[in-house]
Order: C-alpha cells, then sequence, then structure tokens
C-alpha cells in the first residue's frame, strides 16, 4: 500500500512495534540516551572554549610572561648575621643593567665568541656590594652544581653573566641561559684551571658572602 510503514518488528499484539527506519529504543533507555548527547555536546564546547582563548592570546602576552619570571637569584648574606638579602632577576631586568661586551675564546666552544650580558661588578653593585669588599661569591647552576669564586674578582673589564652569545640569547643545552665568562684572551691570569672552574653556566643563583 503505498505510503504504508514496513513492520521491522511486531508487538505483543502482532501489531507493528517498530516500523523500518525507526530506531526502537528499550524503555527508559530514551532520556539516557539524549542526557549523554548533551554531556557530549557541553564537552565539545568546552573544549572549543579553551581552544579558542589559548589561540586569542597575543604572542606579545606570552613573551611578557616568559619576560617577566625570574632568571637569577643573588642572595646577599650580612656580616652581623642578620636576615638573608634576596634579589631576584627576570631577563629582562638583567637587560636594563649597564651591558658588557667582550670577544674571546673558550676552552668549550670553537673559535673567538663575541659575548653579551652584565659584568659581575656591575650586578654586585647593583645590590649593595661594595667594590674592593672581600668574601666568596657561590654560584649555583640548575643541577645544583656550585663553585666558589672571589668577590675580588668582579673588577671592570673582568667576568660577566652573559645572557647572549654571538648575538643570540642561550638555551639551556647551549650552556644558558646564563653563563658567567671571563675574557680569558685578555689576561694570561684568566686561562688557568681555577679560572676555568669558575665560569659557570646554567647559572641560577649567586650567594654573596663574608
Amino acid at each position: 500500500m503505498p505510503g504504508a510503514a514496513v513492520c521491522d518488528r511486531l508487538g505483543p499484539d502482532q501489531g507493528c512495534a517498530a516500523p523500518r527506519g525507526h530506531h526502537f529504543d528499550p524503555p527508559g533507555c530514551t532520556g539516557k540516551r539524549i542526557d549523554a548527547m548533551k554531556h557530549w555536546h557541553l564537552h565539545i564546547a568546552a573544549l572549543f572554549a579553551v581552544v579558542t582563548v589559548l589561540c586569542g592570546l597575543p604572542s606579545g602576552a606570552v613573551q611578557a610572561s616568559q619576560s617577566d619570571a625570574a632568571v637569577l637569584t643573588v642572595a646577599i648574606k650580612p656580616a652581623n648575621g642578620g636576615d638573608m638579602q634576596r634579589h631576584e632577576f627576570s631577563m629582562e631586568e638583567l637587560r636594563n643593567l649597564p651591558v658588557a661586551q667582550f670577544d674571546t675564546r673558550t676552552i668549550w666552544t670553537s673559535g673567538e665568541q663575541a659575548f653579551t650580558g652584565v659584568s659581575l661588578a656591575a650586578l654586585l653593585a647593583h645590590v649593595g656590594v661594595a667594590e674592593g669588599q672581600s668574601g666568596v661569591v657561590v654560584a649555583r647552576a640548575i643541577n645544583d652544581y656550585a663553585v666558589e669564586i672571589p668577590v675580588s674578582d668582579a673588577t671592570n673589564g673582568g667576568p660577566m653573566v652573559a645572557y647572549e652569545r654571538n648575538g643570540s640569547s642561550m638555551s639551556v643545552r647551549d650552556k644558558g641561559p646564563l653563563w658567567i665568562v671571563y675574557p680569558y684572551d685578555s689576561d694570561p691570569t684568566y686561562r688557568t684551571e681555577a679560572v676555568y672552574s669558575r665560569s659557570i653556566w646554567q647559572l641560577e643563583e649567586i650567594t654573596v658572602g663574608q
């Protein structure tokens, strides 16, 4: 008969329980299936919202967040045994300090290298360490390796805390982001095992004590 539904399943009274093409849900299942679909749609909508927010963040905001993160801590132990004074520097703050530059060869690299950073003397002066002050700087790397550097090494024309090599920032795999380097080619006294051992890379913390 034209327009008549074709039966897929007979009911108890031999009537048509489910016309062909109709999905049959057992009693109570239809509501559950609808609820599940609603939850699935909510999950998709939430995921879409998160992706939209992340993609909508301007690259400058991400870069600003990275530049604001502290990369170096300088701690000062007072001679009178008072509370430790701690100063944290972001990469941007280090770059705003007086800039030091020199070219030198090192025993860890090939050929002459151009280093840019802040001199150790300028950094210590910025946190209140007087020029000519006695004492020892303990420099610690991100893997907790530490070396001792005499405060007397922090002179004009001496070592720097470098944040660039050959015009580029240094990654952790490339001895960065901070590396204490000396102008090894400028003075034979800088080309000794003692000085080489003080040239710590992946620098994270400096503690100045008496």
